[in-house]
């Protein structure tokens, strides 16, 4: 059975998650630097199968783009092209990051921990737009 994998685009780092085979759960794994992700992707795809890429889609909070906006679509349509095969899907990600760090604060991460390991508030930011997107199948 194939997965489903969620992008959240960054300047500098992405975070990716992942869905279990069975599509029940999204769960974070892995943050990479932005410009190794199509290499990243490509090293993932053959050795897991997957048949949906799910891309935080950057809005402002009155719903209009926003800087990194365009930076998305741009992925999309590059993504699109490369890997013909897979579907891709926009989910809206507005407070995507907020909700990943009241994630780790409830999971008792301490401040510290969360300023030195940002890393992780990509991935989990990538798996709860991934949640998003199953809640929405």
């Amino acid at each position: 059975m194939a997965r489903i994998i969620a992008i959240d685009l960054g300047t500098k780092r992405t975070g990716i998650a992942v869905t279990d085979i069975l599509k029940i759960t999204a769960n974070p794994l892995e943050t990479i630097e932005t410009s190794k992700l199509v290499d990243f992707l490509t090293n993932y795809f053959q050795k897991e199968e997957v048949e949906t890429i799910v891309l935080g889609y950057p809005k402002s909070l009155d719903g209009s783009d926003n800087e990194m906006t365009p930076r998305v679509i741009s992925l999309r349509d590059r993504l699109g092209k490369i890997f013909a095969d897979k579907k891709i899907v926009l989910v809206d990600e507005r407070f995507t990051s907020k909700m990943a760090m009241q994630s780790m604060i409830t999971m008792g991460s301490k401040k510290k921990d969360r300023k030195e390991k940002a890393g992780n508030l990509d991935k989990i930011s990538a798996a709860i737009i991934l949640q998003t997107y199953l809640q929405q199948l």
